[in-house]
């Protein structure tokens, strides 16, 4: 069996950060394992509070994986602070972690800043040039980029922009645009667009640790990026298809629909 890490923040109501990305190995038949960056107090409303582990913790964590069990895929979601940021692109470099995917989080769905201002240039000069895939969703592809981006032509251009950082491919997610979203992604020399459908639900919860955990998931199975992405994006859309109605917000999907359909359990 693969085994797939995911690096983030904990969400108490289990729909984002690290208990979306576990449950997400586990419906791709991948092993999960953890390395928790922060505590967050949050629930299908909103962020309240964030509460960031030491840098010690986090190290001693990777060090605790990588001394004992052979990883076959990252996936890098919640880092605030850049010393943070730091240590894991020191310990992943050091352990030659492979097939390294970057979610570039920088606010929550809800609006709560889960990057420091300062920590964005750190996070751009020490993790983007060890990921496979980064997966900035339109907003955070202008922060990066410096661009502004109003169609596809605009996340082409801040696909290339943030494709000399050094990662070696990047989605630009475009499900912050109107209509029908579009996805761009960039390996250096071609594109490819991924073209979906609006599906009409407020249940979106955790989609974009959903998708770029599915990503990792993939890429440990050893498909290619460009397949890796596909498969993830065709994932995500069924988990958001039958997201789930829990809370008084926005409700996180279902990872495990698939799997239930075909035991027999729905």
């Amino acid at each position: 069996m693969k085994k797939v890490l995911t690096i983030a923040g904990s969400d108490s109501s289990a729909g984002a950060g690290i208990q979306a990305d576990l449950k997400t190995f586990a419906a791709h038949g991948v092993y999960g394992l953890s390395v928790i960056t922060a505590v967050t107090a949050q629930n299908t409303q909103g962020v309240t509070a964030v509460e960031n582990l030491t840098n010690a913790i986090v190290a001693k964590q990777l060090e605790a994986i990588f001394s004992d069990i052979a990883v076959d895929a990252v996936k890098i979601g919640m880092v605030s602070q850049a010393k943070t940021i730091s240590v894991i692109a020191e310990k992943l470099t050091e352990y030659k972690a492979p097939q390294i995917v970057v979610d570039t989080v920088m606010v929550s769905s809800s609006g709560y800043p889960l990057l420091e201002p300062k920590a964005q240039q750190v996070l751009v000069r020490e993790l983007l040039p060890l990921a496979a895939v980064v997966t900035p969703n339109i907003p955070e592809a202008e922060v990066l980029s410096g661009l502004k981006i109003r169609s596809c032509d605009d996340m082409k251009e801040a696909a290339c922009c943030i494709r000399e950082m050094g990662p070696q491919h990047v989605l630009v997610k475009g499900g912050h645009a109107l209509g029908d979203p579009v996805d761009v992604l960039f390996d250096g020399a071609e594109f490819t667009i991924l073209s979906g459908k609006r599906i009409n639900t407020k249940h979106t919860h955790g989609t974009g640790c959903t998708l770029s955990s599915a990503i990792a998931a993939n890429l440990a199975k050893g498909l290619s990026a460009a397949e890796a992405v596909c498969r993830a994006k065709e994932f995500i859309t069924m988990a958001i298809e039958h997201s789930l109605d829990i809370g008084r917000g926005a409700g996180p999907t279902h990872h495990f629909y698939g799997l239930y359909e075909k035991s027999g359990m729905l």
